[in-house]
């Protein structure tokens, strides 16, 4: 599938309702426990993803749009929400990215971006040039991403309760 902004904006501003409505009222069983060691747990994915949405993303859209002398992301924190979101309930965070989400994207659409503007470029820290449209796409897939390891997280807490059926069951072996 090629790139289409009206696709991306239909994934991403789906997101925030998708985990709410797999997430909240939940025990704390599934949304705190992740896989072991530095990994993330469903409360953490939340947070990283409220973090890019206030500090990544957009500020990188407009360092694009800008087009000014100095291009450069700024570099991102990903771990910085792990400090940010300690004493937060699931529930308030659930509510803050859905409140970021929706005001970035009808910031987004406000843009009326055309394809001139998908192949302005901006400077990655760590992959130099990158266009408009890669780092759109990259939002997507990075929000795809995350809703399949909140996924993986929740079935590996069931890896024995399943049984023989683990071997059927891919999420588990990733």
């Amino acid at each position: 599938m090629s790139f289409n902004l009206n696709n991306s904006i239909a994934i991403l501003g789906r997101t925030p309702d998708v985990l709410r409505t797999l997430l909240s009222g939940l025990s704390h069983e599934w949304t705190h426990h992740n896989e072991g060691g530095d990994s993330w747990s469903p409360f953490d994915v939340i947070g990283h993803l409220i973090d890019g949405d206030e500090t990544d993303w957009m500020a990188r859209l407009r360092i694009i749009l800008g087009q000014g002398f100095n291009r450069k992301f700024e570099p991102f924190d990903r771990f910085r929400h792990l400090q940010t979101n300690k004493g937060k309930s699931l529930e308030e965070l659930l509510a803050r990215f859905s409140e970021l989400r929706a005001k970035n994207l009808a910031d987004l659409k406000a843009l009326n971006l055309n394809d001139g503007h998908l192949r302005l470029t901006g400077e990655h820290p760590e992959f130099g040039t990158v266009t408009l449209e890669q780092l759109l796409a990259t939002w997507v897939v990075h929000d795809l991403d995350h809703l399949a390891q909140i996924s993986r997280v929740m079935g590996k807490q069931y890896r024995k309760a399943v049984g023989p059926w683990e071997q059927y069951l891919s999420v588990l072996h990733r």
